[in-house]
């Protein structure tokens, strides 16, 4: 991992603790599992101001490009769970591909458990957009 933990936003931080408080109540076991492990990065993640976020970080509204070990590519877009749209590649941030992501940056390589089993993920490539969340939105 690039820079040691997880980077998040400081707004952002707190949309997905919130996302992350229900997470006990999610259904899928798959999901259930992908949250948990995000609650857990999320305790020794990196809380930074927007201002000081690096350019390659994954957060909501980036877009991702990422690479299997079994060889297939991926490009979508991360974002909340009302703006997700499968079908135009903007995944949900509470998704397990949604999860297993957030926080890290372009290069990193991630081991994450999906519905078809576990697999290893590198970050071939993070867009930013300058459209971040609007937290009063959420809150």
């Amino acid at each position: 991992m690039k820079y040691g933990n997880l980077v998040i936003e400081k707004k952002e931080y707190v949309v997905l603790k919130r996302f992350m408080n229900l997470s006990g109540y999610y259904k899928d076991d798959t999901l259930r599992k992908s949250v948990q492990k995000l609650v857990g990065e999320l305790e020794t993640a990196i809380i930074c101001d927007a201002s000081d976020m690096y350019e390659d970080v994954i957060r909501f509204n980036s877009t991702v490009t990422i690479v299997s070990e079994n060889g297939w590519k991926k490009k979508f877009k991360l974002v909340m769970p009302n703006d997700s749209d499968i079908k135009n590649d903007k995944i949900s941030i509470l998704t397990p591909m949604g999860a297993a992501v957030i926080g890290y940056s372009q290069g990193d390589a991630i081991i994450w458990e999906f519905p078809s089993g576990e697999q290893k993920l590198t970050i071939e490539k993070v867009e930013q957009e300058n459209e971040h969340i609007n937290i009063n939105m959420v809150l």
